[in-house]
């Protein structure tokens, strides 16, 4: 299930303020096997287990994204971004334009290089020298097709298998963690547990980890682990000593991110996790970051302070739709919670 449940994960539109789509699959999955509440916020949370500790897993439901901010007399969309995209990633590309009388069919569009000068085409074409072009000859037209300021856009690519354990496709920032949380509820049972665990899509992360830190005041963990991915430096155009983690060599514990201002991991959380790791021969490596955070950091600042660790797939090409994992490091991580979970006193 837990293939199944990204594959139907990563192919939702989700970006971050607009995670309905993605929201309504995880409470129709959710309640199959325990309790779900959605707060004022709109994070999901799911509860198993009555006594013992309170244990939070975290993982972000929303994905990067665009928003319409102007329609321009000739029907064209121009845009802001929602969450960090690198420009020249999504020019070109495929988008689906979630109007108010249905989804519509994009593309970005910009100058075409035929028309440039020399200084222009020698430069990044940057996201305001974009636009998105729906087929509407008029701004009446477009408005008329349902699309207004604020539209919300999402990028387009469906799950495809890249030779024999790896998987492409978009959004796995952080389905990957969402699909975790799915198949833990599915295959936890009170029963299982001396913790109450408390598993939690969390919403607007890419653009300031926003739902992680109302989650967690409202639940006040004992403990919390978020999932994530993290940049895997196995290919061409990347030192190694940026990033030293492989696809397919296992989940990531991430000591410290963002050189430190972000999380840097409880001692006694980093210890439980690889403990849990070596007692279950689950294969693992580490990783200090210096670039960007996850729900952690907000996570582990609440109230008096939660000891807060995490747990990271490696991806290529993150903030793309045409993001790389190894299905391998995906089920390890799986594990790796689920053990930590039924040996936790």
């Amino acid at each position: 299930m837990l293939l199944e449940y990204l594959k139907k994960l990563t192919e939702l539109s989700g970006i971050s303020g607009r995670e309905d789509s993605v929201r309504s699959y995880m409470v129709e999955e959710l309640k199959k096997y325990c309790e779900v509440e959605v707060d004022k916020f709109g994070n999901v949370i799911a509860k198993i287990g009555d006594k013992g500790k309170r244990v939070m897993i975290a993982a972000h439901i929303d994905e990067i994204g665009l928003m319409v901010k102007y329609i321009d007399d000739n029907g064209f969309l121009k845009f802001t971004k929602i969450g960090g995209i690198y420009d020249p990633t999504i020019l070109n590309q495929k988008v689906k334009v979630h109007g108010e009388k249905g989804d519509l069919i994009g593309v970005l569009g910009s100058k075409p290089p035929h028309r440039m000068k020399e200084e222009e085409r020698n430069k990044i074409i940057k996201y305001e020298d974009m636009f998105i072009d729906i087929g509407a000859e008029c701004r009446e037209e477009a408005i008329e097709m349902g699309v207004n300021i604020g539209t919300p856009v999402s990028f387009i690519a469906e799950l495809n298998e890249l030779g024999k354990n790896r998987l492409t496709g978009k959004a796995f920032d952080d389905r990957v963690g969402c699909s975790i949380l799915l198949e833990l509820a599915k295959n936890l049972s009170k029963e299982d547990l001396n913790c109450q665990v408390y598993l939690v899509g969390t919403v607007q992360e890419e653009v300031g980890l926003k739902g992680a830190k109302v989650s967690a005041y409202k639940i006040n963990p004992d403990l919390a682990l978020a999932i994530d991915v993290t940049i895997a430096g196995d290919h061409p155009g990347i030192k190694k000593e940026d990033a030293p983690v492989d696809l397919g060599k296992g989940v990531v514990i991430d000591i410290a991110d963002a050189s430190g201002r972000g999380l840097i991991a409880h001692p006694e959380v980093l210890k439980l996790l690889k403990d849990t790791a070596e007692k279950y021969n689950i294969p693992y490596q580490l990783e200090v970051g210096e670039g960007g955070t996850t729900d952690g950091t907000a996570i582990h600042l609440v109230r008096e302070g939660i000891p807060t660790g995490v747990l990271s797939v490696p991806a290529r090409y993150i903030h793309t739709p045409v993001e790389v994992i190894d299905k391998r490091d995906l089920e390890n991580t799986y594990k790796l919670i689920y053990n930590l979970l039924k040996d936790l006193k």
